[in-house]
């Protein structure tokens, strides 16, 4: 540790760190998990520690339990679209990962889409459907524009919640209906037939590719959480180039949204070798077996140095 680093590890060490998780989001259980993990990492790194569920503690409750700063495992809306954190902000509590800005725009996948766009950063072709927006008619005009297949995606939802994919206009139409379910906007997205990767970002870090494989049409939520058929690859077997290439366009992208701290950027290659982003993750899973942790290890950073690092970050932002 640089003397630096060290004065801001003993400035931790006397902090009480509130890990707040669960919350009312559809990602709940995977909050609950990521945040009881985190809480024993800092614990076994010597932090005072207090777990806080949101969806029983109100946040000012903060300033009665005399909490120094918060790390953020809240997944899903209200914990990583910048609503706590702009409370957080007010409430004058620092706090891990992204600000309002970097949180809300990475959350909402048709925004990161645009900017993407706009940053003529590599991306699939999309369409944006509203609730009371669309009639058969134009659903298969959106079908053949974008290719004949689609990835169906609430705006604003993680863990692949409410996605599906779809080939005929039946299928789009049912997959829509079930996406309004969770969004009042909802994503079109053509059809990236190749592997998915992931980087994870540590400060200004892009740590080690993982590539996902999974039987399953595509690295859905019981892909991503229930399936023990899903492998994780890292190291991924990209050659040196094509890895390098991978991580400089996965900072260029966290950059774009404005994201901070820590987080994680899915990206697809298409089966003519092209890179497509897919999202940025400001608050993704951190259970002990999560993508984030599983390049983090192979970087060299064991969990309980990784959730430091992660809290060390919130003091240099």
């Amino acid at each position: 540790m640089t003397s630096d680093i060290s004065s801001e590890f003993v400035q931790l060490k006397q902090e009480k760190i509130a890990v707040l998780y669960g919350g009312n989001s559809a990602e709940r259980e995977v909050s609950l998990n990521s945040g009881q993990a985190i809480a024993n990492g800092l614990e076994q790194a010597g932090f005072d520690v207090v777990l806080i569920d949101t969806k029983f503690v109100p946040l000012t409750d903060l300033v009665s339990k005399e909490i120094d700063r918060v790390f953020i495992a809240l997944h899903g809306r209200g914990g990583e679209d910048g609503c706590l954190q702009g409370a957080l902000e007010y409430m004058g509590i620092p706090y891990t990962g992204s600000n309002v800005l970097g949180s809300s725009l990475s959350m909402d996948k048709v925004r990161s889409k645009q900017i993407f766009k706009a940053c003529d950063l590599p991306t699939a072709p999309f369409a944006v459907v509203g609730k009371n927006d669309f009639d058969d008619l134009s659903l298969k005009t959106l079908l053949t524009e974008l290719g004949g297949r689609v990835m169906v995606k609430p705006a604003n939802e993680g863990s692949s919640i409410g996605m599906a994919q779809a080939r005929t206009v039946e299928q789009l139409r049912n997959a829509l209906i079930e996406a309004f379910g969770f969004d009042d906007e909802v994503l079109l997205e053509a059809w990236i037939d190749g592997p998915e990767y992931t980087v994870a970002i540590l400060g200004d870090k892009a740590l080690p590719a993982i590539h996902m494989e999974t039987p399953r049409e595509f690295y859905d939520y019981e892909a991503k959480y229930q399936s023990t058929s899903t492998q994780y690859h890292c190291p991924c077997s990209l050659s040196d180039s094509d890895e390098s290439e991978l991580k400089k366009l996965s900072l260029k992208a966290f950059n774009a949204t404005g994201a901070k701290g820590w987080g994680r950027v899915d990206v697809m290659r298409s089966s003519r070798g092209e890179w497509q982003i897919l999202e940025v993750n400001t608050v993704p899973g951190m259970t002990e077996t999560s993508l984030v942790p599983k390049a983090a290890n192979v970087y060299g950073l064991n969990f309980s140095e990784l959730v430091t690092q992660i809290l060390l970050l919130s003091i240099k932002k």
